[in-house]
């Protein structure tokens, strides 16, 4: 049956090769851990088998939430247009899972769920399993955006409270919400800084987002509503609250801010929401560079509750009794799970963290007959135990490769480089984050910025008695020392300001220092390169050329 399992000894010896991370995966997945899945029916305990597409699809963001807290705005904010069947309001008005994907222009619309489980180049083929009832009630919204280039973003029914969570809704709700989160590169929480009750209903869906702790990122929307020091109360509430649902040491990181296009109500804040929207914004436009390693991760994961649960099987099937007393030796076994698990806890060497959730094994196991498991095959666990020990390794190794490559293609072509909509419109203005301030000071000026402080920086320099109009390392140090900064930000600015690299510094040199020393004090980066418009007048020409001769010696040395 598993023929792969006798191979040829000399294939054996001989290392897979892999034309990329996302290919090595699927190949690895179909011939060494799908065989194990297969054996011991782990798809019916836990996941549907993975699909072709599952490995090729985009970057996925799956948006959580109670009802009003701006999760379809979110969406709108980011892609600065509407989508097909977007509607917004102060009631629950998304009443679907909506994935919003891209498209060409002119080929906008919606594709009901009906439909798209049969498609073979959408990886929601599983989702049929959740029935006409879920069905029904999920679609995916094609808009021509530069954004969903890169990424698609899963928008989630608004999470009911009080007495509308009442309501039945007809399906596994919660086992949807796991579905999306085993597959999504990140799962954002959204909170409306009004409203911080985590309802039955949203408790229940956090809950079936554990296991995927390293993808949650927390957003407290509508930030600008509440004046600064009612945002200080409200930010610590969530905290607290948040501590007691996801029950994890560290709560995941918090972006405070106000995603919509309207004027702020206080804006007290600005400059924080500013800060916080940029943090957001990095973490979201680096998905697209780390979706191979995040597929490999979940894969990893994947591959280890498939042994444990070859164990747990294997286990109850050794178990049972051939003839007399099977439907009590059944549930005896079932009603001692957890010895099973610390029994093969210390047989196998295997953390306790990765044993499934004990009480839905259970459930889930009265359901099944036990003589009809099977017995422990070695050579399909010893397939599995080389994927962890071997070709993870090698797959990893290549992720570094697959990244620098990215980055050499064309920025226009490559979807591993996050454009359009919100990432581009402000960055590419005097709007953008930091624009104008700290380093980026008279980025816009004709003038040299630091010349409006020359004067006083000139009087300090001349006080350092120059000789033949520049000053040495050891007198300069002594100056910039006054600052208080530590050494490594001064060595770093001393470089930056040593435009002609002579090892002295002269008037325009030290006017420079000066002036990057402040930024500093001010509170911000110093960069590692010195941008063109802090480089002084005196020094452009010789800057240029030096530039001019490093890269013809680069042409020359690459014949």
């Amino acid at each position: 049956m598993f023929s792969w399992v006798n191979g040829d000894e000399a294939r054996k010896r001989q290392p897979e090769l892999f034309m990329s991370v996302v290919e090595g995966l699927r190949r690895i997945y179909k011939k060494k851990i799908l065989p194990l899945e297969e054996y011991y029916m782990f798809h019916d305990f836990h996941s549907p088998p993975l699909e072709d597409a599952d490995f090729d699809s985009k970057p996925m963001i799956l948006l959580v939430g109670q009802y009003s807290t701006g999760k379809t705005t979110f969406i709108r904010y980011l892609l600065e247009k509407d989508f097909p069947g977007i509607r917004i309001g102060p009631e629950p008005t998304t009443d679907r899972f909506i994935a919003v994907m891209h498209t060409e222009e002119g080929q906008e619309g919606v594709v009901p769920g009906n439909a798209l489980v049969v498609d073979p180049k959408k990886q929601f083929r599983p989702l049929a399993k959740f029935g006409n009832a879920f069905l029904n009630r999920f679609q995916v919204s094609h808009v021509n955006s530069p954004v969903l280039e890169s990424i698609s973003i899963i928008d989630t029914p608004g999470i009911l409270s009080g007495e509308k969570q009442r309501v039945d809704r007809g399906y596994d709700f919660t086992g949807v919400l796991e579905w999306f989160a085993e597959r999504v590169d990140r799962i954002i929480l959204l909170f409306d800084a009004h409203k911080l009750d985590i309802s039955d209903e949203f408790r229940r869906s956090i809950e079936a987002l554990r296991g995927h702790d390293d993808k949650i990122r927390i957003v407290l929307n509508k930030a600008d509503m509440i004046e600064h020091q009612q945002l200080m109360r409200v930010y610590g509430a969530l905290m607290w609250s948040l501590g007691k649902v996801l029950q994890t040491p560290e709560v995941a990181r918090v972006y405070i801010g106000s995603f919509w296009d309207e004027p702020l109500r206080y804006d007290a804040n600005r400059k924080l929401f500013e800060a916080e929207e940029q943090d957001l914004f990095n973490d979201i436009q680096s998905l697209p560079r780390n979706a191979a390693l995040r597929k490999l991760n979940d894969l990893i994961k994947r591959a280890r509750l498939a042994k444990v649960h070859a164990y747990i099987i294997s286990a109850l099937r050794k178990d049972m009794p051939s003839m007399f007393g099977k439907d009590s030796k059944k549930k005896d076994l079932i009603k001692n799970l957890g010895q099973i698990y610390a029994d093969i806890e210390r047989e196998y060497q295997i953390p306790s963290g990765d044993f499934p959730d004990l009480k839905e094994m259970q459930d889930k196991l009265a359901n099944y007959d036990f003589t009809k498991f099977h017995p422990l095959k070695k050579p399909l666990l010893d397939a599995v135990d080389t994927v962890l020990a071997q070709d993870i390794a090698r797959l990893v190794a290549k992720i570094p490769q697959e990244q620098q490559a990215a980055e050499h293609k064309d920025t226009n072509t490559s979807t591993n480089e996050l454009r359009g909509g919100a990432f581009e419109t402000v960055n590419e203005s005097p709007f953008g984050y930091g624009r104008g301030e700290g380093i980026d000071a008279g980025s816009y000026d004709s003038d040299w910025v630091v010349e409006k402080d020359r004067e006083k920086y000139l009087q300090i320099f001349n006080s350092l008695n120059p000789v033949d109009g520049k000053i040495n390392g050891a007198k300069a140090k002594e100056e910039m020392l006054k600052s208080k900064l530590p050494n490594t930000v001064l060595g770093k600015i001393w470089k930056l300001s040593d435009v002609d690299k002579d090892g002295h510094l002269d008037a325009d040199e030290f006017a420079l220092t000066m002036h990057l020393i402040n930024i500093k004090i001010g509170g911000h980066d110093i960069p590692p390169v010195l941008p063109s418009h802090l480089i002084p007048p005196s020094k452009r020409q010789g800057v240029a050329a030096a530039a001019a001769a490093a890269a013809t010696a680069g042409a020359s040395s690459s014949r």
